[in-house]
């Protein structure tokens, strides 16, 4: 029986190393270098902040960045470093998690009603209802009718972002039910669990990764949207949101209240963006080909 096996790995990486391979696609490279370093800034943040970010200190209120606050201090004389440090975490965690969320829930649903022609037209008339729901409102509904907090935001960014994981996923089962080895394996008596997870998905898993990608850029600038109109993380949790938020009433006198975090909040979505455009030239194998004639 024939059998489409799961993605492997370029040839280029194992014929000349991870070093060549790196080379010929920089924007991967560079999406990892910055979003590595993210990732290390988030985990040592107690060691590199230096200082409790939620330590308030009016007589240091306003200060501009010096050699004692490299970022300076906001109007209630807190360190913004280490505030901006510390939102690092929260932005990597909510991204990361929205991601996982809605690729795995996503994947689950999109197998199901491309494979299960009875299931498609009632799974996607469901999905097209909830991506008809904006996240900032959701967000604020779910927040009125229970409280401020990360799980909160989470679950709101992640509602929306299914449906757009099942439209993928759909689309590629529907291309692979119809070929001869999935034909092959139901007349050999595989039942719908293995075709589903031995044939069908290890196809899905390189449009999965890019998308993923793309999910965890958008998780990270909607939690940043939430925040800065008040209906994201709590006002006393550290997040790149909140600080520009609190930061907007005294930009005239304090400019690097939005200078610090609204670049953080750049640098981690251009990593996750150029990650994503990396794995898509890489993982595909059309433009890959199209790669080499040039």
């Amino acid at each position: 029986m024939a059998r489409v096996e799961p993605l492997a790995v370029p040839e280029t990486v194992s014929r000349r190393g991870w070093a060549f391979w790196l080379r010929r696609y920089p924007t991967v490279a560079a999406g990892l270098v910055i979003l590595g370093l993210m990732v290390a800034i988030a985990i040592a943040a107690p060691w590199i902040a230096g200082v409790d970010p939620s330590q308030i200190n009016p007589r240091n209120r306003l200060k501009p960045p010096s050699s004692a606050h490299w970022f300076g201090t906001d109007h209630l004389g807190r360190d913004v470093f280490a505030r901006t440090i510390y939102g690092t975490r929260v932005s990597l965690f909510v991204g990361f998690a929205v991601a996982l969320l809605s690729t795995t829930i996503g994947l689950v649903i999109g197998l199901v009603s491309g494979f299960l022609r009875r299931l498609d037209a009632v799974v996607m008339r469901v999905m097209d209802g909830l991506m008809a729901i904006p996240a900032i409102l959701l967000a604020i509904a779910m927040i009125a009718l229970s409280r401020a907090s990360i799980r909160t935001v989470i679950i709101a960014i992640t509602i929306p972002e299914i449906p757009r994981v099942v439209r993928l996923v759909r689309g590629v089962v529907l291309t692979l039910r119809e070929q001869l080895f999935v034909d092959a394996a139901v007349s050999l008596g595989a039942g719908l669990t293995r075709i589903l997870a031995v044939h069908i998905m290890p196809n899905t898993v390189a449009p999965l990764v890019v998308q993923a990608t793309y999910v965890c850029a958008s998780a990270i600038i909607i939690e940043a949207i939430l925040s800065f109109l008040g209906a994201g993380t709590p006002p006393d949790i550290p997040s790149w949101g909140n600080m520009m938020a609190e930061g907007r009433t005294y930009v005239l006198v304090g400019w690097w209240l939005l200078l610090f975090p609204g670049l953080f909040l750049s640098l981690v979505v251009l990593a996750v963006n150029l990650l994503g455009d990396g794995l898509r030239e890489t993982l595909d194998p059309r433009l890959r080909r199209g790669a080499r004639t040039l």
